[in-house]
């Protein structure tokens, strides 16, 4: 062999494979020797392709193809597997404890009132919400007697009739209320919204999703009559009709259809590259939607919302049809009599109001198309 310096390499002479009679190459034929001055033609089985992509779940990589191309073809089939076989919310066999740690008096921009309660479960450690409007509708968990406390702790947990003012002292007697502390009675069946955590829709003003759209609404229209609130309310609230004597917004901890708020901005930039909003979530590797229903069924429950306080259910405000079953629970402890949609302003207005992107637009569809939802 031409002596190299110890710095070189040896230039490896073109290789052409003989064939055998049983019709395999001889990988180690003499043939490839040239007097000396070459290399052994090497076998097949160490020779590298001029690149490997690395291996990715659901076929190989085409590299004449854009990046996201490549994304969405190689992945194609695996998500239009799972996207086929997506089941309803699991139900949990047994509904998780909830308890109302605390209760308080919200008054709200436009006008109306609520009350604000917070919940701890022995399920995931997490602190979800239950927005009340009116007073008919009280927490079981709350209101129940615990030991030791006195008529201060009581009002300072919320556990109160009628409204606190200064100098009073007893949770169960409110001057106001000329010395009764019954509740009103439920007039019809309350409206309920299962709402899940969206930081970028309620809080970033996001055009994405209509989720902050849709918690406004579900409190308009639960919210009570403003001319009985508050005389001062805007003009444009006062327009605005109640449709419900009040209802619950059962606000759930569970971000991204349950998936955090860090894998969703993944997801958000999946979706720049081309992924729709249900591709995004299983392209990383999470399902279309990994929320579940059984601490608002049981916090429902502990509101009252139940079959055995409210035996004609509830009305509930949703586009998904797999909630109505999800919420009511693994033994019907909570009845949707009625599915409310939720229209979104823009379709309602013709576009007059409401939000106008064209993420939103595709999400919609989206939702719609491969997630069964029903806006209409």
């Amino acid at each position: 062999m031409t002596d190299l310096p110890a710095h070189a390499s040896p230039k490896l002479a073109p290789r052409t494979l003989l064939s055998r009679s049983d019709g395999q190459s001889d990988d180690l034929s003499v043939e490839g020797f040239a007097a000396g001055e070459h290399t052994p033609a090497l076998p097949d089985s160490l020779l590298s392709p001029a690149f490997t992509p690395p291996a990715t779940p659901g076929g190989t990589l085409k590299l004449d193809l854009r990046p996201t191309a490549v994304l969405h073809h190689t992945q194609a089939a695996d998500i239009h597997h799972k996207s086929q076989g997506a089941k309803a919310p699991k139900l949990l066999e047994q509904l998780p404890a909830v308890e109302c740690i605390v209760r308080a008096r919200i008054p709200t921009t436009n006008g109306a009132e609520m009350f604000l309660h917070l919940y701890h479960n022995d399920l995931d450690g997490k602190e979800h919400l239950a927005i009340v409007f009116g007073n008919s509708i009280r927490s079981r968990s709350l209101d129940s007697v615990r030991p030791g406390e006195t008529e201060m702790d009581r009002m300072i947990r919320g556990a109160y009739v009628g409204k606190l003012h200064p100098g009073r002292v007893s949770s169960r007697y409110d001057d106001d209320l000329a010395g009764s502390a019954s509740t009103p009675k439920q007039i019809e069946p309350p409206l309920v919204r299962i709402h899940s955590e969206c930081y970028t829709g309620e809080t970033a003003w996001s055009a994405r999703c209509d989720c902050g759209e849709q918690l406004d609404e579900a409190a308009r229209l639960m919210s009570f009559p403003v001319e009985d609130l508050a005389s001062h309310a805007p003009p444009e609230v006062q327009s605005l009709s109640s449709q419900s004597t009040g209802g619950v917004i059962v606000y759930l901890r569970q971000e991204g259809r349950g998936i955090g708020l860090g894998e969703k901005l993944k997801a958000y930039n999946l979706q720049d590259l081309g992924s729709d909003t249900v591709e995004a979530n299983l392209l990383l590797r999470h399902p279309a939607d990994a929320r579940s229903y059984g601490l608002a069924t049981a916090i429902l429950e502990d509101l009252g919302c139940g079959v055995d306080a409210i035996p004609e259910g509830i009305r509930l405000l949703t586009n998904n049809p797999d909630k109505v079953r999800a919420v009511e629970g693994p033994n019907r402890e909570v009845l949707v009599k009625e599915r409310v949609p939720m229209i979104p302003l823009a379709w309602r207005t013709g576009g007059q109001k409401g939000i106008k992107s064209s993420e939103i637009e595709g999400y919609l569809q989206t939702k719609i198309s491969k997630m069964g939802h029903m806006i209409q």
